[in-house]
C-alpha cells in the first residue's frame, strides 16, 4: 500500500473540487493505482482566501510520498518542505513564483502543470471585444497580492490601447471590496468585466455571477466552470485534463522518478464555452463564427 497526499485550496463541499480530483483518481487508476487496494489518498482541504499553514503541517506529518497540490496558493507555502515531492496544477507562474528553477528542468522537490502563459489573459479582453463590440471599458478582477495577478493584468493592459479599450483594476482581497468597485464601474456604461485566474474568484464565483447579472456587465472568465451557473463566456484550458495527467506524473515518482528530472508542461488543451442564455438576458447577439469556434455552448 503506497501513500499520497492531495492538498487543494478547494473547499470539501465544491462539486467542482470533487469533480476534479474524480479525474485525478481517474489517471492513477488507469496507471494501476487503485484506492484501497495499492493506494492510500489523504485528503485536506484550505479554503482559497484562508491560511494553509495547519493543513499543510498536517499533511507533512502524515509523511506522504508524493503531494498533489492545487494553486499557488497552497504550493507556496507547501515549499516549507524540500523533501517530500511536489506535483501541482492551476499554477500560472511556476518560474516567476520560486516554485521551479525553470520549466524544463525544475530542479527541485517540486514540478507540474501550468494553467496558461500570460498572453493567455491579453485573449480575454479581445474576446470581450469580439462578442460585445460596443464595450469601451474593461474592469479586470485580479489578485493584487500575488505575482500573476499582476501579471495576467499587465497582459490585458498590453492589448488594451490596440482594441480601444481602457481597463481598470479590481482586487478581490474581501467580498465588500468586490461588491463596491464593481458597483462603482457599473455607474457609468459600455463597461465588461475580465475575471482572471486566482483562488479567490473562484471561491468566490457565486458573487461574481451575481454581480456581472445585477450590474449587467458582460464577463469572459478564465475557467469553464462559470459558465454553465450564468457566466457569459469563458476561455481557458481543460482543468480535468490536467488533474488526469497530474496523477501520470504521480505515478512515475511512486516508481522512482525524480520531480528535478520531470519538466513543467503548459496546457496544451483550451476550451471556449458560450452561455447563450445569459447572452439573451443581456441584450447581446454571439457572432455566429464564434459559436462555431466554441467547444461547449449553453442554450
Amino acid at each position: 500500500m503506497r501513500r499520497i497526499g492531495v492538498l487543494t485550496s478547494l473547499s470539501a463541499s465544491d462539486p467542482e473540487g470533487m469533480s476534479r480530483i474524480a479525474a485525478f483518481t481517474q489517471g492513477l487508476q488507469q496507471a494501476g493505482w487503485i484506492v484501497g487496494r495499492n493506494l492510500q489518498i489523504d485528503f485536506r482541504w484550505a479554503a482559497a482566501r484562508g491560511d494553509p499553514r495547519k493543513q499543510i503541517a498536517e499533511m507533512i506529518a502524515l509523511a506522504p510520498e508524493v503531494i498533489l497540490a492545487t494553486g499557488s496558493a497552497v504550493v507556496g507555502p507547501l515549499q516549507v518542505t524540500r523533501t517530500i515531492p511536489i506535483v501541482f496544477v492551476n499554477v500560472i507562474d511556476p518560474v516567476g513564483a520560486g516554485f521551479v528553477e525553470s520549466l524544463s528542468r525544475p530542479g527541485g522537490n517540486a514540478t507540474g502543470f501550468t494553467q496558461f502563459e500570460y498572453s493567455t489573459s491579453g485573449k480575454w479582453l479581445e474576446l470581450l471585444k469580439e462578442i460585445v463590440p460596443r464595450v469601451t471599458r474593461a474592469a479586470v478582477l485580479r489578485d493584487p497580492t500575488s505575482p500573476s495577478g499582476l501579471g495576467q493584468f499587465a497582459a490585458v493592459q498590453s492589448v488594451a490601447p490596440g482594441l480601444g479599450m481602457e481597463v481598470r483594476p479590481v482586487n478581490v482581497r474581501d467580498t465588500g471590496e468586490i461588491e463596491r468597485s464593481l458597483a462603482a464601474f457599473a455607474s457609468a456604461p459600455n463597461g465588461g468585466l475580465i475575471v482572471t485566474g486566482n483562488a479567490a474568484s473562484g471561491e468566490h464565483r457565486a458573487l461574481i455571477l451575481a454581480l456581472a447579472s445585477r450590474h449587467k456587465l458582460p464577463a469572459v472568465y478564465n475557467q469553464k466552470l462559470f459558465v454553465a451557473p450564468g457566466g457569459l463566456v469563458s476561455y481557458g484550458p481543460d482543468l480535468y485534463e490536467q488533474y488526469r495527467l497530474a496523477a501520470g506524473y504521480v505515478d512515475r515518482i511512486l516508481k522512482v522518478e525524480k520531480p528535478a528530472d520531470l519538466p513543467v508542461q503548459a496546457a496544451t488543451k483550451y476550451e471556449l464555452a458560450i452561455n447563450l442564455k445569459t447572452a439573451k438576458a443581456l441584450g447581446i447577439t454571439v457572432p455566429p463564427a464564434l459559436i462555431a469556434r466554441a467547444d461547449e455552448v449553453i442554450e
